[in-house]
Parts: structure tokens; sequence; C-alpha cells
């Protein structure tokens, strides 16, 4: 079996032919097609491919890309908060809102699994295609050794949530904000929580559109997705002549949706209440090409990413909930893992349940 290369998979087409890395953000003013990472603590990576083409299985088989996932068993994950913890500090953002210091916070924890082997990126992105498909489902693995970084990029993600897309000089956001099983099952709290990051974002993009551009394109959209359904907003506005992605990731970043409002005062307590970093998971993750200037990121919301813990090479997987007011502090947890349960439970499939196309594996968090 060859080695597997370098490989970018964004919506129905791949990119194999990688050609070098940069943690330069004005690389992406000049010209080529680059796939984007931008971590929620701001740490900006670029990986240069050429020969973009749709999507070939047997062209990656071919080039090393084994389609075999090693299932992970639910027992084996450990969350950075436990259910205590969690249901604490959201008490605690409740307490911030009643101060007047925070009016939403996003609070998240991180669930880590321990690998012995790196995770095999085009076969864990098969399986999300096959049981998951999301609007920007995707993959990225660079190996150091190719580009020069100190560690491999591996991330798959299934992401529904558009953090940026460009096309020419018009820049589009839409916001996440409102999450259940079911639409009956949608709150109040969800409406006034999207609404609340609406104005948010509206603000973001205001710093790097022209004045008055800025507009709301739609509303509270409701959007199903495998095992629940959100409420989406589109906000976009127009981009002065020459505009730079450092001012634009400067402007927008983190994502107003997994961070809170004032921006400011959530990034703070998030600080204060999260005892790990997020890394990929809540930054910005797609491509950009700079010849076209037109590029699509998601937030890196449902998506794995290989890293350590404790210095032990593992699997990381975010989760999180939007926290108000009015949020129900156990309730706020059980929407956590809603939104791990289904992906946590394809990452645990067999091989015998991956090869079978109508296999659903069940979920019983340890969390």
């Amino acid at each position: 079996m060859k080695p597997a290369l370098a490989v970018a998979i964004f919506g129905n087409f791949m990119a194999t032919n990688f050609i070098e890395a940069t943690t330069d953000v004005s690389r992406l003013d000049g010209e080529g097609w680059w796939a984007v990472t931008h971590t929620f603590e701001g740490e900006f990576q670029a990986f240069r491919f050429e020969g973009l083409q749709p999507i070939d299985l047997e062209i990656l088989v071919e080039l090393g890309h084994d389609l075999t996932h090693v299932a992970i068993p639910h027992s084996d994950w450990s969350s950075s908060l436990s259910q205590a913890a969690y249901v604490d500090a959201v008490e605690g953002i409740r307490q911030d809102i009643a101060r007047g210091w925070v009016y939403q916070a996003n609070l998240c924890r991180v669930l880590s699994a321990p690998i012995t082997q790196d995770v095999n990126v085009v076969a864990l992105w098969n399986l999300l295609a096959k049981h998951n498909p999301a609007p920007f489902l995707s993959a990225l693995q660079v190996p150091a050794s190719v580009s020069g970084l100190e560690a491999d990029v591996r991330i798959v993600s299934a992401s529904p949530e558009l953090f940026l897309s460009r096309n020419q000089h018009t820049l589009r956001t839409s916001p996440i904000k409102g999450t259940a099983r079911i639409a009956d099952e949608l709150l109040e709290k969800d409406q006034t929580e999207n609404i609340m990051i609406v104005d948010l974002v509206r603000n973001d993009l205001g710093q790097v559109c022209e004045s008055g551009s800025v507009k709301v394109v739609d509303l509270l959209r409701l959007e199903q997705h495998p095992g629940l359904v959100h409420l989406v907003s589109d906000v976009e506005g127009t981009l002065p002549k020459d505009t730079g992605w450092s001012q634009i990731l400067a402007a927008m970043s983190p994502p107003g949706s997994v961070s809170g409002a004032p921006k400011s005062s959530a990034l703070e307590v998030i600080h204060r209440l999260e005892n790990s970093t997020r890394g990929i998971y809540c930054g910005g993750f797609g491509w950009v090409d700079a010849d076209a200037k037109t590029a699509e990121l998601a937030v890196g919301i449902r998506t794995f990413w290989q890293g350590y813990n404790s210095g032990a090479k593992s699997l990381h997987f975010g989760t999180g909930a939007g926290i108000t007011w009015a949020s129900d502090p156990t309730g706020e947890w059980h929407e956590t893992e809603l939104k791990a349960q289904r992906l946590l439970s394809i990452a645990a499939m067999t091989l015998e349940e991956q090869s079978s196309p109508s296999s659903e594996a069940s979920f019983t968090s340890n969390s």
C-alpha cells in the first residue's frame, strides 16, 4: 500500500496535487487555490493545491487512501467538561448575563479519544458522506513531511454552517442559532438567540464592507439536517475594492454564532470557563480561490481533527450550545449531546456496519 498523500475534499470536488503551505494570510490575495484552516484562537494555515477534479474514490485508493475506518468505541471518548462542570458553567454565564457583562455566550466542550495510528481522513469522510450528508462536508490531510509545518493536518468535517462565502465583492455569512430534534421543539429562546447573533454579524460585516451595504437576506430559515433541525439566517455585504483577506478574517473571526454577544465579553467568558482550546473547532475551514476571488469557509462544527491529549495522539470532536438568560443548564448539556450523537455513532461503526449503506449505530454517551 502506498503512503497516503495530501488531499483536500470540499463539496463535490477534490485536489491531490499539493504545492505548498503557508501561514501568511496575504498569500490568499495573490494567486492559486488554497485549502484554508483558521482556528478559533486565530491561527492561520493554508495549503495550495492544483488540479481540482470531481471526487473519484478509485483515484483516492490508488493514491493510498484506504476506505476502511478504524472504529472508535463510545467508551473511548472523554469530555473536557463533565456534565456537572458544564451545568455549573452555564449557571455562571447566566450570572454574567444578570450583571450585564454579556448577553449570550457559546459554551463548548471538547471530546477526545486516544488513537494508536493516524486517523484515516478519507475513510471517515466517506462514512460521513454515506450516513450524515452535510452542506459543507469536507476533509483535509496534509502530512508535516510535505508541508514543512510542525504537525500533520488531519480534519474531517460535516459542518452545516457557512462562516464566509465570497463572490468577487460580495461577502456572506449564515449563522446558525437554534437547534432541536424536530421543529416543534424549538423554543422562543432559539429565535431570540438567532436574532441576537444576526445583529452581531451585521456589525462584524460592517467593519469590512461598504457603509450601508450590509443587509439581512433571510431570517430564521428552518433547515432540516440528519437527526436535528436548525434556525439559519443569511447576512451579506459588499467589499470595497482591494479588500484583503487579513482584513476580512480580522473583522469576522471568530464566528459570531460560536462566540457570543458582545463578542469581546463572550470571548472573556469562554476563556474563563472552558478548560480546553478549541483549535479548528468553531474556527473557519474551507477554500479560497485567489484567482477568481471566490471562497467558501464553513464554521468548524461537527468536526473531527487529529491532535494530542496529555501528550498522546488523539482524535477530537467539539460540541457546544449558546447560553442565554433563558437557558436551562441541564437542557443545554443535552443539546451538546444531541449535536454529538450522530457523528460519534458513525465514528463508532464496525467494519460490518460500514459495509452496510443502511446501517445506523446506536449511541450512548459516557461523557
